[in-house]
């Protein structure tokens, strides 16, 4: 029987996996969602996601796809979705079964993707999981400063985990902002074409070098000329990043 392929729309709390992508010794969001969907489906289902999640990050928007025979429940998102979200655990959610062309694909044909990183300031145990606590309040204006060093095609070798295997440092950004929201809580936005393992907690702690030690708001531009992880901030912990979008031409 012919396959059709299918896009699934989901998101997740990262906290109890070890990233999106299966792995030998730890469990994935990639893992737990393609032994529901075998189960669902009664045959060994791979899914192909649109990039990978580090340890501990969470994604409000992932899209994966599958390849299976557009029969049985397949023809029925509502039901098929519903089916699916009971044998997940409570951490992952589907939001969508969307049926593509064959040749689609989750991670070469998405146009744009964008993150959010969480700092918040008032001590407070409830959201802790979901944001980073900091003690002291950065110069944001000079972090947006900073910001505008990031934007455009550049070699970002310099926020990248060391020893990943990559065929290009280049990635172009779109969009880099520190925004207040509610007047407490401190949120990065990024977008990008695409993001190097790490990428986004190396650039929040190099951002917060300027906006928290001084630096200046060039010393962006400086780690970045670098192509040096030693000479960029620390990288910030994971519980505060989430992936926010993934963009397709044809979704």
């Amino acid at each position: 029987m012919d396959k059709r392929r299918f896009f699934l729309e989901i998101a997740y709390f990262g906290q109890s996996y070890h990233g999106w992508q299966v792995q030998n010794n730890a469990i994935s969001v990639q893992e737990v969602l393609n032994r529901a969907l075998a189960t669902l489906l009664r045959e060994p289902i791979e899914t192909t996601g649109a990039g990978r999640t580090d340890t501990g990050v969470h994604a409000k928007q992932l899209y994966a796809h599958f390849d299976a025979a557009a029969v049985g429940i397949l023809t029925k998102p509502d039901r098929f979705i519903h089916s699916l979200n009971a044998l997940l655990p409570f951490d992952v959610a589907v939001k969508r079964l969307i049926e593509v062309a064959d040749d689609a694909h989750a991670r070469f044909d998405a146009t744009h993707r964008s993150y959010e990183y969480h700092l918040h300031f008032h001590k407070d145990p409830f959201i802790y999981p979901y944001s980073c606590f900091m003690r002291d309040r950065p110069d944001v204006d000079k972090m947006n400063e900073a910001a505008q060093f990031l934007l455009g095609k550049q070699d970002f070798e310099c926020f990248s985990k060391s020893h990943t295997q990559v065929f290009t440092n280049i990635c172009d950004i779109r969009r880099a902002e520190w925004l207040w929201h509610n007047e407490q809580d401190l949120v990065f936005h990024i977008t990008a074409d695409r993001f190097l393992r790490n990428m986004v907690r190396a650039i929040v702690g190099t951002s917060l070098e300027i906006g928290l030690k001084g630096k200046p708001a060039s010393f962006m531009q400086e780690v970045i000329k670098s192509k040096s992880r030693g000479k960029a901030g620390v990288s910030v912990p994971a519980h505060g990043l989430y992936l926010t979008e993934v963009a397709y031409p044809y979704i």
